[in-house]
């Protein structure tokens, strides 16, 4: 990968991290408009470069997110229950967390698999396109809570395991499991990108390991400066991305988004079906 093609790369992911239209599936059609080989730095890269999006999260909402919770917590309340009370943000974060780290552990090589076909890609934005056109008459009557129960947490947690398809949008998957919940699109919004910290990072940390495993010190020592150009581009767009989209789903909802994912998946998979390249570049 040249510096150019690390820089589209970096700035897809920034863009697409965290707006309901699959970061992953995006870097997958990038790399083939590229060319790009799927080597297993190229694997690799797309998931460490996640981390400058997690950090545009705790840069934007640093307040929110290092905090413990203030309020007394009920004087029944056993001394387990005090302290999860006092970190009920981190707690339900915890809890939301869970399945995607168990269902990524023990199907880690398929999900890999399926990081190699561009079509799964294509299909899923499509059928996610067509729910998006829908999801905001679905679920967003009566939907007016905005604080996150523990139950609520855990129903989010295994929305975002659907995600661990190429193509589905983590985002869309957690915003979505969120309204089912009741909650507000900002409310949504907002513990989607919270939860995407230790999603992001927890996958980050485990292909960095999988990778020197494997022998790729050296390969992540060659190409360390693509990562760190990667992660500061990620990051810059990421900001940029995050305030575009809180203000945009508030006022407007998903069909846009919905639309754009048709006519994308649309494309690609007239050209795979026509044996056209994807590849530009």
């Amino acid at each position: 990968m040249d510096t150019l093609q690390t820089v589209i790369i970096a700035i897809v992911e920034g863009l697409t991290e965290f707006l309901p239209v699959s970061s992953t599936g995006h870097m997958i059609i990038a790399q083939n408009l590229l060319g790009v080989e799927s080597t297993p730095f190229v694997k690799a890269f797309t998931f460490i470069i996640q981390f400058g999006a997690i950090l545009s999260v705790v840069c934007l909402y640093w307040k929110r997110f290092f905090q413990l919770n203030q309020a007394p917590a009920p004087e029944d309340a056993s001394g387990l229950r005090r302290f999860l009370h006092t970190f009920d943000f981190y707690w339900k974060l915890f809890i939301a967390f869970i399945p995607a780290a168990v269902l990524g552990l023990l199907f880690s090589d398929a999900i890999d698999a399926m990081l190699e076909r561009v079509e799964v890609v294509a299909v899923m934005l499509v059928v996610g396109g067509i729910f998006m056109l829908f999801c905001d008459r679905i679920f967003n009557k009566g939907s007016e809570q905005t604080e996150f129960t523990e139950r609520r947490a855990f129903m989010v947690g295994l929305f975002q395991c659907i995600s661990m398809i190429p193509g589905v949008s983590r985002s869309m998957a957690t915003i979505v499991g969120g309204m089912a919940q009741r909650m507000t699109r900002k409310a949504a919004a907002e513990f989607s990108f919270f939860l995407a910290v230790p999603t992001m990072l927890g996958a980050t940390v485990y292909k960095v390991y999988k990778l020197l495993k494997e022998g790729g010190t050296e390969i992540i020592m060659d190409n360390l400066s693509a990562l760190v150009i990667g992660n500061v581009v990620a990051f810059v767009v990421a900001l940029l991305a995050i305030k575009f989209f809180i203000s945009f789903v508030t006022k407007y909802g998903f069909k846009a988004f919905g639309w754009y994912r048709i006519i994308i998946g649309a494309v690609i998979l007239i050209l795979c079906m026509t044996g056209h390249s994807l590849e530009i570049i």
